[in-house]
């Protein structure tokens, strides 16, 4: 698989996908989205991938979306924008269907779009010298796609102040934010991150896979009819080749060796 705008590696389980325009700061352009898109929907489905780490190439994470094609729109008629509009929302749409869990190494800047991209990712961990922010209205626009990750992750109050502001936070601001879990010192984001996939890709794949639909599929839910789906997932759990092994592994005192079934 080759691509333009992202690196892509597999190596003990894990998809490490770097996004790759460091001069301009890997902004979201349209193919760096494709790509992106292309590149995380593989790494789900194949079986040998367990858990995705998406980082930077440089020092930006990612500077948002590309003003040169923001300017392009300008030109657009009212239905090509609609059309358009809608296919920049699959990327996001990811974060809440895939059965891989997705690590975001944050490693320098992630404004808008960029902030995005980390709240959609299920674990954030950051650089000390990473800066993020919903800094769209200093261009005069909004952060209309990214809004319910954003929203998610830090708040209703939080988000409509971050978005009214517009300012930059610092990793450590980020973190007290929820928009990521842990800071670490620059040289240590890349291990940190590995540290965190490894843990992820040993455990059972498919209780990683029924975890990820417990969480995104009840979190909507009405609360009585939440407690009817999860007593669902909880029988395909039970009946799996993956939770006798767990148990056996358990008490002969080995390492589980998984099936993901």
């Amino acid at each position: 698989m080759e691509f333009e705008t992202i690196l892509y590696e597999v190596k003990e389980q894990v998809a490490t996908i770097t996004l790759n325009l460091p001069e301009s700061r890997n902004p979201l352009t349209e193919q760096l989205v494709a790509e992106l898109m292309q590149a995380i929907k593989t790494a789900d489905a194949d079986n040998g991938v367990h858990v995705m780490i998406v980082t930077g190439a440089g020092k930006a994470f990612s500077a948002g979306g590309n003003l040169n094609e923001f300017k392009q729109n300008m030109e657009k008629d009212v239905p090509q924008l609609y059309v358009e509009g809608k296919e920049s929302t699959e990327l996001f749409k990811l974060g809440a269907t895939v059965k891989t869990p997705i690590i975001a190494a944050v490693n320098g800047a992630a404004l808008g779009g960029g902030t995005g991209l980390v709240a959609m990712c299920h674990i954030a961990i950051a650089s000390s010298e990473a800066k993020l922010g919903l800094t769209e209205l200093r261009l005069g626009i909004v952060p209309f796609v990214i809004l319910p990750w954003v929203r998610q992750a830090v708040g209703n109050r939080r988000v409509l102040e971050m978005m009214l502001k517009a300012e930059i936070l610092s990793a450590e601001q980020a973190a007290e934010y929820n928009l990521v879990h842990e800071v670490v010192p620059p040289e240590q984001l890349e291990e940190k991150a590995w540290e965190t996939a490894k843990t992820i890709a040993s455990h059972s794949p498919l209780a990683v896979n029924l975890a990820l639909d417990a969480y995104f599929t009840t979190e909507d839910m009405d609360f009585m009819k939440s407690f009817d789906y999860l007593t669902n997932l909880r029988l395909v759990s039970f009946k799996s080749d993956d939770l006798k092994e767990g148990a056996s592994a358990f008490l002969e005192k080995r390492p589980p060796v998984w099936k993901g079934k």
